[in-house]
């Protein structure tokens, strides 16, 4: 998701716009084709799909190869920390690159190429772990866990390397043209939609490997398996994809005497930043943000201390509190991973729908404050519904369980409804996550007259600290309260509900005049 796709795919706007090319990057005397926008918008699919994959599948497979629960989270760390560090400087070189094959297309190129490396890595964890003298078994395996740690951590990397210069590449595309941009940000939040939905469909199909059967081996069970096939699938659509945008759109290389111009007038309008090209200006805004972007700050960070918590653990919730299975044991744990997914690709659905409304609805209940104070609160409710689906799935294993039964029985539709439900729902509130908070920080900034591209920057800090927040202290607090998802779930209602009071009561109303719509074309 552009949130973990979200939480990591906004810092690189900073740094495309601290250095606006006068001339065109594009070998086109004109901005380009709205189908060359599209087509470069489509590696987002691609990108998203991995996205959609690491979100519904990662943390039981690690769970699987023998982390515990507790350590899971810590794994992700990586894409808080990467989409902090790795967009802004790939950015900021790829401003810079002087290659003959332009800016941007080497660093979306390598960016592919990280991925492919990553994928065989995570894919053959288990394998290379085997054959390196890890026991089989529902045992800790912990060759496998390197090699999949490393594969993961290049894996995110790849990702927003790949990312920050396809946005970029879109923007030197459209040459200046705000219809353009619109259009190029809309083709790329579309393609986001489509990868989620076709990762989180290959996710939820049990029998994936069928069409893969090598990828069923001593070391790698079906779950395993169904993951490699995924990713197979993952990786073939982004290098197709990327390689038919790069063969279709030429950027016309820039020479080191136009580089030293440009960099020369940006010194020149930034009091002299330059040496610390995007975190110097950076720590300059924190020293002057204005009121109305301090609670904006705030209730984005509670916002995200509620969302993160169910993006880690949702698959695995379905799989252990819902359909009651345990990691290695049985079928039910998979079966609950598999539901998951299916949930996951029935959010991103309604995000999709709840996305195109967003300006009307917010008309409709009185303003975009008021809008986000109510989805908020519809988020803190769907979190504490957790815990009633919870509850019903382990009273009806309770007393309809069957003596000598090897497995407790599996949840009724009721429950399996239930818990679909409440992925649904947090659909909507989702979408205006992913919107808002982004079109409030240009409104702001706006008024304030401070420069948006600095502002969204201080923006995706609020959302990726929370996210680092979350992965350091939510396994340890599962583990006090018994080793489950809901102690975390429950924090994030608690954060949700303090995010919805502070939205209608202390977060200012933007501007009369301000129009959401145009200020949310990027995201």
């Amino acid at each position: 998701m552009e949130g973990r796709n979200m939480k990591n795919g906004d810092t690189n706007k900073v740094v495309g716009s601290s250095l606006q090319l006068e001339k065109n990057q594009i070998d086109v005397s004109e901005s380009s084709s709205l189908k060359k926008l599209g087509l470069v918008a489509s590696i987002a699919a691609g990108v998203q799909f991995g996205w959609a994959l690491q979100l519904s599948l990662l943390t039981p497979y690690v769970q699987l190869l023998g982390i515990p629960h507790t350590w899971a989270a810590y794994i992700w760390l990586c894409g808080p920390i990467s989409g902090m560090v790795v967009q802004p400087t790939v950015g900021y070189y790829s401003d810079r690159c002087t290659s003959k094959f332009g800016r941007r297309r080497p660093f979306i190129a390598a960016g592919a190429a990280l991925v492919a490396v990553a994928v065989f890595l995570i894919g053959f964890a288990a394998d290379i772990g085997h054959a390196s003298g890890d026991p089989n078994g529902n045992v800790v395996k912990p060759r496998a866990i390197a090699v999949f740690v490393v594969g993961f951590w290049i894996l995110d990397v790849a990702n927003n390397t790949l990312q920050g210069p396809c946005r970029a590449l879109l923007a030197d595309m459209a040459a200046g043209s705000q219809a353009k941009t619109r259009y190029a940000n809309a083709f790329f939040s579309f393609f986001m939609a489509l990868g989620n939905i076709g990762g989180y469909s290959a996710g939820s199909y049990s029998r994936l490997y069928k069409i893969f059967p090598f990828t069923k081996t001593q070391a790698c069970d079906v779950y395993c398996a169904n993951l490699k096939s995924c990713f197979f699938i993952s990786i073939t659509l982004l290098i197709i994809l990327t390689i038919l945008a790069l063969s279709v759109v030429r950027e016309r290389p820039f020479s080191l005497e136009e580089i030293e111009e440009e960099e020369e007038n940006l010194k020149n309008n930034t009091s002299g930043c330059s040496r610390l090209p995007f975190f110097g200006q950076l720590i300059g805004a924190l020293r002057e943000l204005p009121r109305p972007m301090l609670i904006l700050l705030l209730v984005t960070c509670l916002n995200w201390i509620a969302w993160f918590p169910f993006l880690l653990f949702d698959t695995d919730w379905m799989g252990k509190e819902v359909y009651g299975g345990k990691v290695g044991e049985g079928k039910a744990y998979s079966m609950g991973v598999h539901a998951g997914a299916l949930g996951l690709m029935i959010n991103s659905i309604v995000l999709g729908v709840m996305s195109l409304g967003i300006e009307k609805i917010a008309k409709l209940v009185g303003g975009v404050k008021r809008l986000w104070g109510i989805v908020n609160l519809i988020l803190a409710l769907s979190l504490a519904m957790t815990i009633v689906v919870t509850k019903s799935a382990e009273h009806y294993r309770a007393t309809h369980h069957v003596v000598g039964a090897a497995e407790a029985p599996l949840p009724p539709a009721s429950v399996r409804a239930g818990a679909l439900a409440l992925f649904a729902v947090l659909g909507i509130p989702l979408a205006i996550t992913f919107s808002i908070p982004f079109a409030l920080a240009s409104i702001f900034s706006a008024s304030s007259g401070s420069g948006q591209g600095l502002s969204l920057g201080v923006l995706n800090l609020a959302i990726v600290v929370p996210q680092m927040f979350v992965s350091v202290t939510s396994g340890p607090w599962d583990a006090l309260f018994g080793g489950g998802n809901l102690p975390a779930f429950v924090v994030g209602a608690v954060a949700a509900a303090a995010s919805a009071i502070l939205s209608f009561t202390l977060l200012p109303s933007p501007p009369p005049e301000a129009k959401i719509g145009g200020s949310m074309g990027g995201h």
